[in-house]
């Protein structure tokens, strides 16, 4: 979108006391989803083409964009072929110059390799094609006061601290709170209330208070100290040895319950369809919920009567709820949000658990703990020290054990692998590794179904690799499994091998 579509449209939304669009891109973005096309073609939407799918007589990229041209469609005029690096950087210095002189709003420019064979065979990791890449420009910058500083409460039960500052317009987003990590953070840059700061949107998305203009400090400014006290259940704040981070010692903390519930419902975790933030919020608020367990205990009568909840609504949600009761157990392990466990973990831990016991229910979970000391709980890939010990207390806190229980009263069911054993016992310790676009089911999907079958799933192709498998322009992975002799298998091939089924 032209920058001055995006001002004759804010101009007329202030004229008529409407909200005003933050940027161009956001505004492309809405016009787009219009119900009503005449809104759309009103607003002066333009569409450069970049590239051709489908086998064209083209041998390098910049043939595509002539033909492009030829077709009838409007190319990047400023596009141009690089010789070297050199010449990429000088390319990069002259947009950089000019990108305010340029009809629409770029934050930076793309190279991509010429050759449209070589291109092909780099490959992709994941949706991102290494025979291309974004070369941004520096984050947009902008000058502001800190007013305040507030402090946050994580799931965690971490404080973090965030910097309230004067509105300011960074890359067409109105600004008013930058993240200030931690205490040792602020301490480095000796951020204080009523300085003159730096704010950038690192990566374009998220504020940060870059430097202190200290000229500009006001006298008898106080340097900012984390509250030993929770900011919101007034509970103690303790940083525990080693680390950077001060935690809330309240387990109950209304904030940290707030966060838990959040993260148990997400789509890693319940995935339950419906219940964003804002509703967890909403349901907290309105007393209906004081845990995660009181969520499997909503009924339509309960949603009904609050705002934006309708008789279908109501229904839909409770339906959701319900269809989440059945999960996988690596799901459910990573919904408990434990300390320093993360989703790559949370499998290796399950193949542990399921191997040793019968886990049916979120209760079986706690025989199969109580069976495992700190050191055994080292003998999984990639727990060290630290997280041995965190999970061994979670699983020790009588509170977290009566979570599992009440959890198994509420009907939730842990799903068995959807193997039979003779699967399973193809599959353990097997490893695969996955390139190129899969285009029959995502990626996370095999990876997923792969290691409910015992498997693992690695990102690097080695002589311990058994299988690969392979989409569509599959990358340097494919060679080197070629060369060191690693079985290569497609995706109606690996199907086959796994029975696969896509997750509805």
């Amino acid at each position: 979108m032209a920058k001055k579509t995006f001002s004759k449209v804010n101009e007329d939304q202030r004229k008529n006391n409407l909200s005003l669009y933050a940027n161009p891109r956001n505004l492309a973005a809405g016009s787009i989803r219009q119900l009503d096309p005449k809104i759309a073609a009103a607003r002066d939407l333009n569409f450069l083409a970049y590239d051709i799918v489908g086998d064209t007589s083209a041998k390098i990229h910049e043939e595509k964009h002539s033909i492009l041209k030829d077709f009838g469609f409007k190319i990047d005029e400023y596009a141009k072929r690089c010789k070297n690096l050199e010449e990429i950087f000088d390319f990069w210095s002259h947009i950089k110059k000019i990108r305010e002189k340029l009809p629409c709003q770029i934050d930076g420019i793309v190279v991509s390799v010429n050759s449209n064979d070589l291109f092909v065979r780099l490959g992709f990791v994941g949706k991102a094609p290494r025979g291309a890449i974004a070369f941004k420009f520096p984050a947009e910058q902008a000058t502001s006061m800190v007013e305040g500083i507030k402090v946050q409460v994580g799931r965690t039960g971490v404080l973090t601290p965030v910097a309230n500052i004067r509105p300011v317009n960074i890359g067409g987003t109105i600004v008013s709170h930058a993240t200030l990590h931690n205490e040792d953070e602020i301490r480095k840059k000796d951020i204080r209330i009523g300085d003159t700061v730096i704010v950038q949107r690192a990566g374009d998305v998220i504020p940060e208070v870059v430097e202190v203009l200290k000229r500009l400090r006001p006298k008898k400014t106080k340097e900012f100290n984390m509250p030993r006290k929770c900011p919101v259940c007034e509970s103690d704040v303790v940083r525990e040895k080693g680390e950077v981070g001060h935690y809330c010692q309240n387990k109950k903390c209304f904030a940290v319950e707030k966060e838990k519930i959040i993260h148990f419902v997400s789509k890693k975790a319940f995935n339950v369809d419906g219940l964003g933030e804002k509703i967890v919020g909403q349901l907290i608020d309105g007393g209906l919920i004081s845990g995660a367990v009181d969520i499997f205990l909503l009924t339509k009568d309960d949603l009904e009567p609050l705002e934006r909840f309708a008789e279908k609504s109501a229904s839909n949600l409770i339906e959701a709820v319900n269809n989440s009761k059945i999960i996988s157990l690596p799901r459910f392990l990573f919904s408990l949000g434990i300390r320093h466990i993360g989703e790559q973990t949370v499998y290796d831990i399950a193949q542990i658990f399921q191997k040793n016991n019968v886990i049916k229910k979120p209760s079986d979970l706690l025989k199969a703990a109580d069976g495992m000391a700190i050191d055994d709980w080292l003998f999984i890939r990639d727990i060290g020290p630290i997280s041995a010990k965190s999970i061994a207390s979670w699983f020790a806190d009588e509170n977290n054990r009566n979570f599992l229980n009440r959890l198994t009263e509420s009907g939730i069911i842990i799903e068995s692998p959807k193997a039979s054993a003779v699967k399973i016992k193809k599959l353990l310790g097997k490893t695969f590794v996955l390139t190129g676009e899969l285009s029959s089911f995502t990626r996370e999907e095999a990876q997923d179904f792969i290691r409910s079958l015992g498997g693992n799933v690695s990102s690097s192709v080695s002589e311990k690799t058994d299988y690969v498998v392979t989409g569509e322009n599959p990358g340097i992975k494919y060679e080197k499994a070629r060369k060191i002799g690693v079985k290569i298998i497609d995706e109606k091939e690996f199907r086959k091998l796994v029975k696969f089924k896509a997750q509805k």
